[in-house]
């Protein structure tokens, strides 16, 4: 990891530059399947699915059979972690149910919201060399809950055109309705236009790489929403000599081997920490079975010292981190002025590794600075707010006079003469 002692604030944009490349560099590649496969469909998911995954399918969907055979060979004991964290993360996703909003603005005039849940989504999960299926819960938990009636998942295959036993079993614990072997940015597409195969979604979901996201944000143009721009995943710790140092150099080291991309960062106003979890860092990397890709991603990662608490606090609401470890004496300090971040871990025993499996909250977060202007998913990410209202004679009597001088001044004489009409008739 990169060293970096008492930066001026001048440079912090260059510092705390994420390791990504730019749309540029691959929006071409983006749009070029994209319009290949709103003309061509199933055929050129399928050609760009032998290319890119190494494998020729004959169908995209995946079989009851291939389910039950897969749900089957699932260990008791992952079984059991899975239901675990099944129940936390549908407690804390429930729990965010809100009522309807009814207010009489003056007397005869009726307004309420409430919320409706999007009917067709699409959830990406990322099956690459680590099969993310806690994305899964993550995501179809709350669509279910939502009552999103069509729950579409795409997942790429492996090179024997199957997909890993446990996204299979937990897609269908959770409820998803359909699901594919499709992955990256043919499966964005797919979902994005529809295919024979695939059905077209009205809103998509989920991580993945810096292809993905930007197929993400191409989808956009044709119509279809999407959760956020979620790239490589990536981790600030902010600790001082009250955190544990193996501690932080795990959670930094759990980020680290999410991808070669991916970015993990250490803010501290002490020196000592700073070394003691370098030396950490070191040790524990040896050990990992993926420490190749971490190796990489540490290489663009940064130890950062800071004078000060203000200048740490300052430095974190900059670069907006997804995941935020706070582990200091002065927690209250940094939990009362973090402005940007994905999601927040509190103390010693607070591992990120719990918000990404089990313990409610949910993994799908903003990357890349986005945290500045995004919420990470939650159950609203599933509904629509709708607005309601119901205006009586002695309302429209009521409010009438306004609206007629308010459309008048635009010009708008249609809309006056609409309440005029109604006014004539109440009398």
């Amino acid at each position: 990891m990169k060293r970096i002692d008492f930066p001026e604030r001048e440079n912090w944009e260059g510092i705390l530059k994420r390791p990504t490349q730019t749309v540029s560099d691959i929006e071409g590649t983006v749009n070029t399947i994209f319009e290949e496969v709103k003309s061509g469909g199933d055929a050129v998911v399928k050609k760009y699915t032998e290319r890119f995954d190494g494998v020729s399918l004959k169908n995209l969907k995946v079989t009851q059979d291939e389910i039950q055979k897969a749900s089957e060979s699932v260990s008791e004991g992952l079984q059991q972690a899975i239901s675990l964290a099944q129940s936390n993360i549908e407690k804390f996703h429930a729990a965010q149910r809100t009522e309807r909003v009814e207010v009489e603005t003056m007397p005869g005039v009726s307004c309420w919201q409430e919320k409706r849940p999007i009917q067709k989504v699409g959830l990406y999960i990322p099956g690459g060399s680590a099969p993310l299926f806690s994305t899964i819960l993550m995501l179809a938990i709350p669509a279910k809950l939502a009552g999103c009636s069509e729950i579409v998942l795409c997942t790429p295959p492996d090179k024997k055109g199957e997909i890993n036993p446990a996204i299979l079993y937990t897609a269908q614990l959770c409820g998803v309705t359909q699901i594919y072997k499709v992955g990256g940015i043919q499966a964005i597409a797919g979902m994005t236009f529809g295919t024979e195969s695939i059905p077209k979604v009205y809103k998509i979901f989920g991580p993945g790489n810096q292809f993905v996201t930007v197929a993400k944000q191409l989808a956009t143009k044709y119509g279809v929403a999407i959760d956020m721009p979620a790239g490589p995943s990536e981790l600030l710790v902010v600790a001082d000599n009250t955190a544990n140092p193996a501690f932080v150099a795990s959670d930094l080291l759990s980020q680290a081997e999410h991808g070669a991309d991916s970015q993990v960062i250490l803010v501290s106003t002490s020196e000592s920490l700073i070394n003691d979890v370098e030396k950490e860092i070191e040790g524990q990397l040896k050990v990992l079975p993926r420490a190749s890709i971490a190796e990489k991603a540490i290489a663009n990662s940064k130890l950062i010292q800071v004078k000060n608490d203000q200048e740490a606090l300052d430095l974190i609401n900059e670069y907006g981190p997804e995941h935020f470890i706070v582990c200091v004496e002065n927690e209250g300090f940094y939990l009362d002025g973090i402005q940007n971040a994905g999601s927040v871990f509190i103390g010693n025993y607070t591992p990120e590794s719990a918000g990404d499996y089990a313990s409610g909250t949910n993994h799908t977060l903003p990357t890349n600075g986005y945290a500045k202007q995004y919420s990470g998913v939650n159950l609203d990410s599933f509904m629509k707010s709708m607005t309601f209202q119901k205006i009586s004679r002695e309302g429209i009597e009521r409010i009438g006079s306004a609206i007629e001088l308010m459309a008048e001044a635009e010009g708008l004489q249609a809309h006056k003469n609409a309440v005029t009409l109604r006014l004539k008739r109440s009398k």
